[in-house]
């Protein structure tokens, strides 16, 4: 009995914390590469996030030409053009860690192992709109395949995948990352939140708040400087994304 009464304190002391108490979680860019023999958007990146238990860990989606959808920062590899290539011309590339180049499948495989940490999936702009929604509809099949769809959310800096995503699934989460529409333009376009550079956040210092205020998600990358985190903290912000998480961390634990 007293065992179920300390049990049910601790439970209702987590609850306000999480709703009074300080809400900003932590997004690892590119997942934890900073840590040894790592790399940005590689598998050992994501298994380090996931070890330090950050909310959640981002990664980049580009879609070959004969449609493989892989994991990759930049538009290009070792000077190849993933939207213009066969997989075949890629898929043997490493990482700096010596991992083999991975496929989104391969990814979220090993992210449904961790189902604490949400998968943020940055969808990359393409210079065809058909490769666009050509990527956004093999990427929600796969995350439905994988039944990953409440461990995964969506971010673009393309509107048009921010309308594809919410056109062939409405319940999933997406943001806006460019920062050029205000909080009540991306609420009115039904997309769930702002994504934006911390200096979009300078220069609009009331945009965090009057998103908070309309129930979108607000989320600021890629904040490395520990003034930029506290100014960001103290606005509310209700996610950061960092190359700096361990930074992050101990600022969230000393405030």
């Amino acid at each position: 009995m007293i065992k179920q009464i300390i049990a049910g304190v601790v439970i209702l002391i987590t609850s306000y914390t999480t709703v009074k108490g300080q809400t900003t979680q932590i997004i690892a860019h590119r997942g934890f590469w900073k840590t040894e023999n790592n790399a940005q958007n590689s598998i050992k990146a994501l298994q380090e996030a996931a070890k330090e238990n950050f909310y959640g860990s981002e990664l980049d989606i580009h879609i070959t030409k004969d449609d493989v959808l892989i994991v990759n920062h930049d538009h290009d590899v070792n000077g190849v053009v993933i939207e213009t290539s066969n997989y075949s011309d890629v898929k043997n590339f490493t990482l700096k860690n010596g991992e083999i180049l991975p496929t989104l499948k391969e990814y979220l495989i090993e992210g449904k192992k961790y189902p604490h940490l949400k998968l943020i999936l940055e969808v990359k702009s393409h210079q065809d709109l058909n490769r666009e929604n050509k990527a956004v509809k093999e990427i929600i099949q796969l995350v439905n395949e994988l039944k990953l769809a409440e461990q995964v959310e969506y971010i673009s800096f393309s509107k048009n995948i921010c309308d594809q995503v919410k056109m062939q699934n409405p319940k999933a989460l997406v943001s806006y990352l460019n920062g050029d529409l205000s909080p009540k333009e991306v609420k009115e376009k039904s997309w769930d939140g702002i994504d934006y550079n911390y200096k979009i956040f300078q220069k609009n210092p009331s945009w965090i708040k009057e998103a908070n205020d309309l129930g979108l998600i607000t989320n600021t990358w890629t904040v490395n400087k520990e003034d930029v985190m506290k100014e960001m903290i103290d606005q509310k912000i209700q996610y950061i994304s960092t190359d700096e998480p361990l930074t992050l961390k101990q600022k969230l634990s000393n405030k």
